[in-house]
């Protein structure tokens, strides 16, 4: 088999638009077999930390709802990202954390107070693309690149509803791969 190189402009735009073609039905029943898929592979515990993405519903994200769920239910502390300024800062939240949506179109805690945690058992990493080395292809903005750097994630986890097939060609120094990917009922180690 051949292997194809891409570069991560071209893939943005082919994942994104495969993505858009999902009905919100196949979205809902992939990120349930996406998250049992998580709890099948991987051990929870009480007071475990998870860093988890809140999706962008218009991009058809993987709806990390069931992950939120099963943390409150479970005693899982659970974090999710802020963008505040340039830097992406880490919130817990519980079930009574009030939410707004940002100009990204991103639901996340009104509050711009991170926590001083910096150590997490689990990163939940939205993306539009993974490769077959565990490079990801987010938004372009570099963000969880940065957080990676910034704290001590021991599971680097996508969430994606496709297999990585081409390589990227332009990855950077500065980006961060993957420990897991997860796609509906598999997951792909690097």
């Amino acid at each position: 088999m051949e292997t194809i190189f891409e570069t991560k402009e071209v893939l943005r735009k082919k994942y994104l638009d495969k993505r858009m073609t999902l009905s919100q039905d196949e979205v809902f029943l992939f990120s349930e077999q996406i998250f049992e898929t998580f709890l099948k592979e991987f051990s929870i515990k009480s007071n475990s930390k998870i860093h988890c993405f809140l999706p962008i519903t218009s991009k058809n994200e993987v709806n990390t709802q069931f992950f939120f769920d099963y943390c409150f239910k479970n005693d899982i502390k659970i974090f999710v990202p802020k963008v505040v300024g340039d830097n992406l800062v880490s919130i817990e939240v519980t079930p009574d954390t009030e939410f707004s949506i940002s100009k990204w179109n991103i639901k996340e805690p009104k509050t711009n107070v991170g926590s001083s945690i910096k150590e997490f058992d689990f990163c939940l990493t939205p993306l539009l693309y993974c490769d077959p080395k565990g490079n990801r292809v987010g938004y372009g903005k570099g963000f969880y690149d940065r957080f990676f750097s910034e704290n001590n994630v021991n599971n680097k986890i996508g969430l994606s509803f496709y297999k990585p097939n081409s390589l990227i060609v332009d990855v950077l120094y500065s980006d961060v791969r993957l420990d897991f990917l997860i796609i509906p009922n598999q997951v792909f180690v690097f």
